[in-house]
């Protein structure tokens, strides 16, 4: 169905959901540099630069192969029917993702952009079209990403701390922790291509389908290059703003890292991030980093984690998608004012 859409409104829009894409770069910065951050490996300012760098560095990856494009797609037509998304639903979709990034921003909580705006997709979508609108097979599948992938982080970061634990257990402590460092650097790199591939395709996703929407596509749902790059840039900015506050909870208030630890932990999340990437799930890496991390603190001893904070942040995990649809169905609602 198309909509029609004033030129002013439609660029405003547009900007709208690239501001989102901003404030998720700025939002998740702490995913990919807390490790390097909290092991002194990189200074802060160097750490930021060097995050953003290889968040923008995914947009050259996702040309070279398009089969990696799977997430945007899964957001724009796979969440909510892309026939019956409206300008207004989009509106509701981007406002009820942000409201909840700036809150836990604020409060210093590791909280889900990508999940803040699934549940702010299906707040505005269900208030324009009912239940009818929703498509499960891909609400399904990313629901239950949001439970697995944290556990499956978590899982493997542990296991590889605890293989690179056996095969270096003769190593002189200098050369291994050399040895450490460079491989930490270069899997925190690994990681920040994984969350921009993953986390700027969610943008991509939602300005498609507006243009979609409003008849910009002629009928075909298809990623214009324009978007593409429009949204690696801003989630680049974003990530080059940094996010101290969140950076202070994943870096050092669940465990103390190694740069042992801080390897296994952004390897991990690294093979995540791009099974995920591959099979079009959209899922958090604000989950993912935060189960990597507790993985391989448990990998030391479980005392290790402080697991009220791990509990705190669960929490917060499982608030997103129903608070953000709320305040996504709310503006949604109050477009229908005017």
């Amino acid at each position: 169905m198309v909509h029609a859409l004033a030129l002013p409104l439609l660029v405003g829009l547009i900007v709208l959901a690239l501001a989102f894409d901003f404030l998720n770069g700025l939002h998740d910065a702490a995913n990919s540099i807390a490790t390097v951050v909290s092991t002194r490996l990189l200074s802060p300012v160097n750490a930021v630069i060097f995050a953003a760098f290889f968040n923008f560095a995914a947009y050259f990856l996702s040309v070279a192969y398009p089969g990696l494009q799977k997430v945007a797609e899964t957001i724009g037509k796979g969440i909510i029917d892309k026939d019956v998304v409206t300008p207004s639903v989009v509106f509701g979709a981007l406002v009820g993702a942000m409201f909840w990034n700036v809150v836990t921003w604020l409060k210093g909580i590791p909280s889900s952009s990508s999940h803040a705006l699934v549940g702010g997709l299906v707040g505005a979508g269900v208030a324009h079209a009912g239940l009818e609108g929703i498509v499960w097979s891909g609400l399904n599948k990313t629901v239950i990403a949001i439970f697995l992938s944290p556990m499956i982080g978590m899982i493997l970061s542990m296991l590889i701390m605890l293989v690179t634990s056996w095969t270096t257990r003769n190593s002189a402590a200098r050369p291994a922790e050399r040895s450490f460092k460079a491989l930490h650097l270069l899997s925190s790199a690994t990681y920040s291509v994984g969350h921009g591939l993953n986390d700027a395709q969610k943008t991509m996703g939602i300005i498609t389908v507006l243009l979609y929407s409003t008849g910009h596509l002629n009928g075909e749902f298809h990623i214009p290059h324009w978007v593409a790059i429009s949204c690696y840039i801003a989630i680049s900015l974003g990530t080059l703003s940094g996010g101290w506050r969140i950076i202070q909870t994943m870096g050092t208030r669940i465990t103390k890292l190694s740069h042992h630890q801080g390897f296994a932990a952004s390897f991990g999340g690294s093979i995540m991030l791009f099974a995920a990437s591959s099979l079009g799930i959209p899922v958090s890496t604000t989950h993912t980093i935060a189960g990597c991390v507790i993985g391989v603190g448990a990998a030391r001893r479980a005392s290790s984690v402080r697991w009220g904070i791990a509990g705190n942040l669960m929490v917060a995990w499982v608030l997103t998608v129903p608070a953000s649809a709320l305040v996504g169905a709310a503006f949604y609602m109050l477009t229908r004012l005017f």
